[in-house]
Order: structure tokens, then C-alpha cells, then sequence
């Protein structure tokens, strides 16, 4: 494991968290409204234009290194476009530097985290919605943590902007000096925070200087199926791959599991999702997470098959990271290869994640959690004033 150096991290105490929203950002506003206030600045509207590409097409997020700027207007500029959003707190890397996860603390103390995943193809990073999570699913670190708020458009957009910026510095060595995918994967659920989220995606897949320019179908929104909100999402003519926690194929275990299937049950989920597929031609990725004694029976691997035959859906079955002191553990290997062998000859097309960051607290959620007990403890051990 292997602490990569940031700069000096921004104070905000914990204590002060107000769950309020960050000030506006350049990536909460279109290239029209970024215009639109730079004149009412009394600039001309093609500085709107060159912040923007510095910051979408060069992935400069310091305003002191837009140079092409007159000094005064790059002040004036940064101070209504440019505002801090991510202030670091840690940054650790694993598989001899391909995986990086950053965990970051917002301007009202909130923590979040992004992962960046270098392979010999492509560079793919994992950002966050949410500060926390209201779903509560029990095996999920965030899902025990709750819900603080959900992210600003900019907030998430930013997650990308420096990943993008680490992929293109060259240090996740063997891999292309370009981020190509964004996974909505990490804390929150995307779904719950719907408008913003929407508008993120508008954000990285349009052209600098509006955006950063990476292919929708390179996008994926993770959700443990909020069913409104996936028809929804089917009529926003976008081409982006809808990824489905389900966890469990029956309504008994899945209530336990993701809690949210009280409310909407397999079954409906389900048609959401091939709603989704219908509309967009784009292949529904199924999760499933592998809990040990829990989801991984053969039984339940042959109904996931009869739900999921001659669907277009592809099953992602993830080998569980356990939560430090969690009653949930990963299926043994022999377990996962069975349930593996079952889907497959259902005829449903069937992949097991590859296993990142083990050694960094990989799980979603996991390295906040440990930030928090770690201010907690050094909290508790203060003299009281």
C-alpha cells in the first residue's frame, strides 16, 4: 500500500458539517450559463470559453496555472467559477499503482470517495453521488453510515475532472494516459439524486470546452432500483449502461438486503430494467454482490437464470469486501464458480468482477468510515473546553 503525496489538505472539522450545499462552480452551469454570468461580470463571453477549456479540455483546476488569463480577470473569474469543492484528505494506492482511491472532504465536512482503475485498455474511475447513503443495505459500509447529502452537479463532475487528471500525468503506469470510463458506483445512490446526477452526465460526455468529452456508452448508473426514476431515466436520450444491485433474486432475501425492495419488488425492478433495455438497446448489467451462506445457494443462481434468460442483461457477480466487524463475508471460491457455471448454462451471459483495492479499503464507503472513527477517537480523547 503505498500513501501518494496531495496538497496540503484544506481544515474543515467535522463538527461543523451543516449538510448545505457547495458555492456554484463553472460544472454546475452549461457553456450558456457559464457566459451568462461571466458577462454579468462584465467580461467578455469568450472568457467563459477559456476557463472552460482549461478546465474540461487541459483538466487544470488551479486558476493560477491559466496563464493566458489577465491576472485580475483569472482572480475575479476563479472567485464565481472556480471555488474549492474537494479538499484532500488521503490518497492511497494498490496494484503496483493501478488502483487510486482518494477520499475527500467537502466544504461542510462531509467525506466522500473516488477510485481510479488503470487496465492495459482503458482507465475507468468510480465516483460518488452522495455524501453517505439513505438506502441502507446491511453488507454496504455506506449504506450503515446514512445519508449526509446529496453532491452538487459540480462536486461529482470534479471527482472525474482530477482522476482524469491523474490518468493523464501518466503514473498509473501501463495504462492510457486518458480517463475513458465513469462508473456512478461509489457512495449514494445515483438515482436519489436524480436531476444532478442527470446533469454530471450531461457534463462529462459533452465536448470541451462544455464538458469532458468521454462516449455515453462509457457511462454507467448504478441504482438498487428505484423504479420511477429508471423510467425516467429511459427517456433522457441517453445511451448509458444501467447497472441494477439486485443481490437477490427473491422478494424474502432481497427485503433484507436492499431494503428498497419493500417498496418495489423483484419483479417490478425487473421490468423496469428490461423497460430500460427496451428503449435504449443498451444491455442491462445486473450486480450481485457473493455473501457467503446468504445469496450464493445453487437454487437461487438457477431462479436468478429463469428471471434473466433471453434477457439483455449481463450478470456482474462481486466477490464481497466484508466492512471491518461485519457478520457478512465473501462466498468461498468453489461456491462462486458453481454459481457461475448455473447462470451460464441458463444462458445468461456471466462475469465475475475483477477484485480491486483490498488492501486500501476498496468496499465503497469504507475508507470515510475509517476517517470518521479515526476524528471520533481523537475527539474523544480531547479535554473537554
Amino acid at each position: 500500500m503505498t500513501s501518494l503525496p496531495l496538497i496540503p489538505a484544506i481544515s474543515v472539522a467535522p463538527a461543523a458539517r451543516r449538510a448545505s450545499m457547495p458555492p456554484q462552480h463553472l460544472a454546475d452551469l452549461d457553456l450558456a450559463g457559464r457566459q451568462a454570468l461571466v458577462t454579468g461580470l462584465g467580461e467578455p463571453a469568450f472568457r467563459a470559453k477559456q476557463i472552460s477549456n482549461h478546465y474540461f479540455g487541459r483538466l487544470v483546476r488551479d486558476p493560477q496555472e491559466m496563464t493566458d488569463l489577465p491576472a485580475a480577470t483569472r482572480e475575479r473569474l476563479a472567485d464565481q467559477l472556480l471555488p474549492t469543492l474537494l479538499n484532500p484528505v488521503r490518497e492511497l494506492a494498490c496494484d503496483d499503482g493501478a488502483t487510486r482511491k482518494a477520499l475527500w472532504r467537502l466544504h461542510d465536512g462531509a467525506l466522500v470517495e473516488s477510485v481510479l482503475m488503470g487496465y492495459p485498455d482503458r482507465v475507468t474511475v468510480c465516483i460518488s453521488s452522495q455524501a453517505g447513503c439513505g438506502m441502507a443495505c446491511p453488507f454496504c459500509a455506506t449504506g450503515q453510515a446514512g445519508l449526509t447529502r446529496n453532491l452538487s452537479t459540480a462536486e461529482i463532475v470534479d471527482q472525474a475532472v482530477y482522476m482524469a487528471g491523474v490518468a493523464a500525468s501518466g503514473v498509473v503506469a501501463g495504462s492510457p494516459p486518458r480517463l475513458s470510463r465513469v462508473v456512478f458506483m461509489g457512495m449514494g445512490e445515483p438515482l436519489a439524486n436524480y436531476n444532478r446526477v442527470i446533469a454530471a452526465i450531461r457534463r462529462l460526455v459533452s465536448p470541451a470546452p462544455e464538458g469532458l468529452g468521454l462516449s455515453q456508452r462509457h457511462i454507467t448508473v448504478s441504482t438498487v432500483g428505484l423504479v420511477p426514476a429508471i423510467h425516467r431515466l429511459a427517456s433522457e436520450d441517453l445511451s448509458v449502461t444501467l447497472a441494477l444491485s439486485l443481490h437477490a433474486p427473491d422478494d424474502d432475501l432481497r427485503d433484507e438486503l436492499v431494503p428498497v425492495n419493500q417498496r418495489w419488488k423483484v419483479a417490478e425492478v425487473l421490468d423496469a430494467a428490461w423497460d430500460y433495455a427496451a428503449r435504449t438497446g443498451r444491455r442491462v448489467s445486473i450486480e450481485y454482490a457473493m455473501i457467503k451462506d446468504v445469496n450464493d445457494q445453487p437454487w437461487r443462481a438457477d431462479l436468478l437464470g429463469r428471471l434473466l434468460a433471453g434477457k439483455l442483461a449481463h450478470v456482474n457477480l462481486i466477490p464481497l469486501n466484508p466492512t471491518p466487524g461485519s457478520r457478512w463475508d465473501a462466498s468461498p471460491k468453489p461456491v462462486e464458480r458453481e454459481f457461475v457455471r448455473r447462470l451460464r448454462d441458463a444462458g445468461v451471459s456471466t462475469t465475475v468482477r475483477d477484485t480491486r483495492g483490498r488492501e486500501i479499503d476498496g468496499a465503497c464507503g469504507q475508507l470515510a468510515a475509517a476517517e470518521d472513527n479515526d476524528t471520533n477517537t481523537d475527539r474523544a480523547g480531547e479535554a473537554p473546553a
